[in-house]
């Protein structure tokens, strides 16, 4: 393509944004939009030629588009030290790049990964250095240097399978090396995300300039893990930090696409020399670990003893070789800074070439003769810390005492210190107010060890400064992602990661802390939606005193049963606790101390320092939720992570009974959004099974909490009619009988009527089926636990008469509900030396 005039590239800028004034690089830094004779490069121009017949209005339809599917989706990450996710942020334009330079940058990445693994092996190999190996101290000063791997072959013979690299273009033009990441590397689940998101802005723009796809690279990824593993169907999974990792959604969505499980430490137990995954059908041996934990944690015993998110007895599983690991611990080895000055010179030594990248120039001051050089560019070097990668010193902006404790430091310990070359970034164009302008990046570029060799994913993980003098960008404050196109020169084939050859309808194993997390996600929200129907109910019979009608009576019962619901905090309780006394002996409750009856209900709602009100279980609710990011669907994420009390901005204690009834009642049409949500649309998995009896579990115990305070001895009309209320059966009890309110046929709607969905006994029915549904251990046909206590409880519930139905009785059913609850765990959600392997010897997948 013909290089254009400065008239044709103003043209397409204001084509390209249709309001701006203008666009003009940067002084001194290399541009992507507008090229170094003063046009636009060539990849730029043809996007532009594509956008400038789209309007205003299109545009800012596209990004109202993506900002939605980000919320909706709940695309986030954390930046380190805070407790709270944020946004990911994605630039409206991606940055473009045409095939013969990407050519060029991706024969540098592949190059520059072999080199890290021939110099990883090298480390491990043990023994004495080589000739012209790098100095020692230049590698076994890394944290990442972990000793007890030296030595070790790594199973499946890669130490790295996935590499990245962060690149910038300098002044010059040319791509320089920043970092080299071989921990692991994160970023590659945010590149996919990117790539979603703008598919959304510019829909059919993509497939008109052919970008590269990003499907091609994932699926050499996943037959590149697959290879590592000694069967021929190997088991994989995704060992993750958990939710509180910085990049847990990254890492979930990977899990999700890859059809990987998201394992934790904790879901892993070594035995035998092998590795073994507990789920719900057993111990399932796993071949193939997808390490995002550091190197140092992934093993207690032989490595941190610190470490809570590692499997002990896992190094000596890899040495053994019967699980291999990507990328191996010990992998962060060869990404401090102090070897960077050594790259060009270990390029030609075990590569024989000339490194196609080079990075930026740097001087450990680890060695006397780099460390005078330094000390003479004190002025002009960017100084940081040899092996953790991380912000630098400028000298340049240190003052004459801050320069002379830099010189006194490097001298007194320059094995810490580096000094590097400051390369002022490549810009790009960033869309802000309305026009065009020019921002700082850098690119992170993967590659994926794959039997055939290393593959290059086509495009990466971009980071935009917000401030245009920014001279390394990381993900804080202010930054922005981009995704990256790269323009082909021919039609790009269409590629899935959907296998078309086989159908299945299992799901695969699910690991038991899955399993828990999704029966306590079900119990949590059961128990949220039980107090708030209970808090409906007393500030609806607060209403209806007031209006003349119910007495104090039912209210009080209503608020007895409130605080022993644990849903009001100690502190909110008032002086009354005499009458409350009487009231809780009547309903068969603990006495406890009255709250004011105008906000005991509004702190059953809002106050999470109690552990039984409805803030406290829904934060519980959202924290098992958490763990499970690639499991639940993104309808099913938002509606749980956006559930609230919804207090009003400003409430106070006199908020009025209507006003808490109104929010009681919108907070239970979410809950129904999400029960609708689980029953009509999870596959009726092993999982969604758990999450169902936890609800079932919850839901009995509600049933027999408030039936017996507002059914047992002394029941007025209107404890009854309440009763009907919280168990939503008013219309069901219409239909059937031409009384009011009546103790025994109440008492039989609410505890042992199979047909009523709140019933104690159909619950009881439903974990039953349940139970006898999800995998057994034993293959002799005996019942385990939970099937053995679940029969009995749904068999007593089936002769049980509503009549005779008092207090003792009701405590039973509680305990054997509590029993039953504990079994579950102790069989499906086992931890320690407490999980078991199938009997059925062919059941060891």
């Amino acid at each position: 393509m013909t290089a254009l005039t400065r008239a044709q590239a103003r043209e397409l800028i204001h084509g390209l944004s249709h309001w701006t004034e203008g666009y003009a690089p940067l002084p001194g830094a290399a541009d992507e939009l507008i090229g170094p004779d003063g046009t636009p490069r060539p990849a730029w121009a043809r996007v532009a030629r594509a956008l400038g017949p789209m309007r205003p209005g299109d545009l800012a339809h596209g990004f109202g588009s993506a900002e939605r599917h980000i919320r909706e989706v709940g695309i986030s990450y954390r930046v380190h030290g805070e407790a709270a996710d944020r946004a990911w942020p994605v630039a409206h334009l991606p940055i473009v790049i045409d095939a013969a330079e990407w050519k060029a940058i991706a024969a540098g990445v592949a190059q520059r990964a072999r080199l890290m693994e021939a110099l990883l092996a090298e480390i491990h190999a043990g023994g004495e250095a080589p000739d012209g190996a790098p100095p020692a101290a230049a590698i076994v000063g890394s944290p990442n240097y972990l000793r007890p791997l030296v030595g070790v072959a790594p199973p499946g013979g890669r130490h790295l399978s996935l590499y990245a690299v962060d690149i910038g273009r300098g002044p010059d033009g040319r791509w320089w090396v920043l970092n080299d990441r071989t921990q692991a590397p994160s970023g590659a689940g945010y590149a996919l995300e990117n790539r979603i998101v703008l598919s959304r802005v510019y829909p059919a723009l993509m497939e008109r300039l052919r970008v590269q796809r990003l499907a091609p690279f994932f699926a050499a990824f996943r037959d590149g893990l697959a290879a590592l593993g000694a069967r021929e169907e190997p088991r994989v999974g995704l060992l993750t930090p958990g939710p509180y990792s910085e990049t847990y959604f990254e890492q979930a969505t990977l899990a999700r696409y890859l059809g990987l499980p998201l394992v934790e430490g904790d879901d892993l137990v070594a035995r035998d020399g092998s590795v073994y995954v507990r789920t719900v059908s057993g111990l399932k041996r796993i071949d193939v670990l997808w390490r995002r934990v550091d190197g140092d944690y992934c093993d207690p015993l032989a490595l941190d003893a610190r470490s809570r998110l590692g499997v002990p007895g896992l190094v000596a599983a890899l040495r053994g070789g019967s699980v291999a690991m990507a990328n191996m611990p010990g992998a962060g080895a060869v990404e401090q800074p102090a070897l960077m000055g050594f790259m060009a010179l270990q390029c030609r030594r075990l590569l024989g070439e000339d490194p196609l990248l080079p990075n930026i120039a740097t001087w450990w001051c680890g060695e006397p003769a780099a460390r005078e050089e330094a000390l003479a560019r004190l002025d002009t070097l960017a100084f940081a810390d040899a092996f953790v990668p991380g912000p630098s010193t400028l000298g340049a902006e240190l003052d004459a005492q801050g320069r002379a404790a830099l010189a006194a430091r490097i001298r007194a310990r320059g094995v810490d210190v580096v000094g590097q070359e400051v390369v002022r970034l490549s810009t790009t164009p960033v869309w802000r107010d309305g026009k065009l302008e020019p921002r700082p990046f850098s690119l992170r570029v993967y590659a994926a060890a794959t039997p055939n060799g290393w593959h290059v994913m086509p495009g990466g993980f971009a980071r935009i400064a917000e401030r245009p003098d920014a001279r390394a960008v990381s993900m804080g404050e202010g930054t922005l992602s981009a995704d990256v196109w790269v323009l082909a020169d021919a039609p790009v084939a269409r590629v899935s990661l959907v296998p078309q050859e086989r159908i299945r309808r299992v799901s695969g194993h699910l690991p038991s802390r899955a399993a828990d997390n999704l029966f306590w996600l079900g119990r949590y929200l059961e128990r949220a939606e039980a107090t708030t129907r209970l808090v409906a109910a007393l500030a609806g019979a607060r209403l209806e005193g007031a209006d003349g009608g119910p007495g104090d009576e039912t209210v009080v019962r209503l608020e007895g049963l409130v605080r022993a619901l644990g849903a009001v905090p100690e502190e909110a309780e008032a002086d009354d606790e005499e009458s409350a006394e009487g009231e809780c002996a009547e309903a068969n409750l603990e006495p406890v101390a009255a709250a004011p009856a105008r906000d005991l209900a509004r702190s059953a709602l809002d106050d999470a320092a109690a552990p039984g009100s409805v803030a406290a279980s829904i934060a519980f609710a959202r924290r098992a939720a958490s763990h499970l990011r690639d499991r639940l669907a993104p309808q099913a994420w938002r509606l749980v992570s956006e559930l609230s009390p919804g207090a009003r901005a400003g409430e106070d204690e006199a908020a009025s009974p209507a006003d808490t009834l109104d929010r009681a009642q919108a907070l239970l049409e979410r809950f129904a959004a999400i029960a609708g949500l689980v029953h009509e649309n999870m596959t009726r998995s092993d999982g969604w099974r758990l999450l169902d009896m936890g609800r079932r579990i919850e839901r009995g115990l509600a049933a027999c909490r408030v039936t017996g305070a507002l059914a047992g001895a002394g029941a007025t009309s209107a404890d009854l009619d309440a009763l009907l209320d919280i168990v939503d059966c008013q219309i069901t009890y219409r239909t059937r009988y031409l009384f009011g309110p009546a103790p025994a046929p109440v008492r039989d709607l609410a505890l042992i009527d199979p047909n009523s969905p709140r019933s104690l006994a159909f619950q009881a029915e439903r974990i039953l089926e349940h139970v006898r549904a999800l995998p057994a251990l034993r293959e002799d046909g005996l019942p385990e636990a939970p099937e053995r206590l679940a029969a009995a409880l749904a068999r007593g519930l089936a002769i049980a008469d509503a009549a005779t139905i008092d207090a003792p009785t009701l405590a039973g059913f509680e305990a054997d509900l509590a029993d039953l609850a504990d079994a579950i765990g102790a069989r499906y959600f086992p931890h320690g030396a407490a999980a078991e392997r199938p009997e059925k010897l062919s059941g060891l997948a």
